[in-house]
């Protein structure tokens, strides 16, 4: 194959590359300190565009977006200690799921 192949091919697969409205990795992502992902102002960005795509942080085992969360119900201060227990726990439970706060 001769130099001037070698640069054709490179230029049809550096120009599908760059044709296209994503780039995808098959292999992990490593960004040395110091560097930052700098994000838009106006739209804003998505991790995660679909509630089935998993994402975990400090790692933790990735999951899907957590069932929300049901606000306490009850009335008067003696009904509402138990209900707001239980929706305190599950917010702990989806932070530690998400690896946001540390499981123990």
């Amino acid at each position: 194959m001769t130099p001037e192949e070698v640069r054709q091919i490179i230029r049809e697969e550096f120009a599908q590359l760059i044709a296209t409205d994503r780039f995808t990795f098959q292999q992990n992502i490593q960004i040395f300190d110091k560097y930052n992902i700098q994000l838009g102002r106006t739209t804003g960005t998505k991790l995660g565009t679909a509630t089935d795509q998993k994402l975990g942080l400090w790692g933790v085992t990735p999951v899907i977006q957590q069932l929300k969360i049901a606000d306490p119900t009850g009335g008067g201060s003696s009904g509402v200690d138990a209900p707001a227990r239980t929706a305190i726990g599950k917010i702990i439970d989806t932070l530690e799921a998400l690896g946001i706060s540390a499981s123990s």
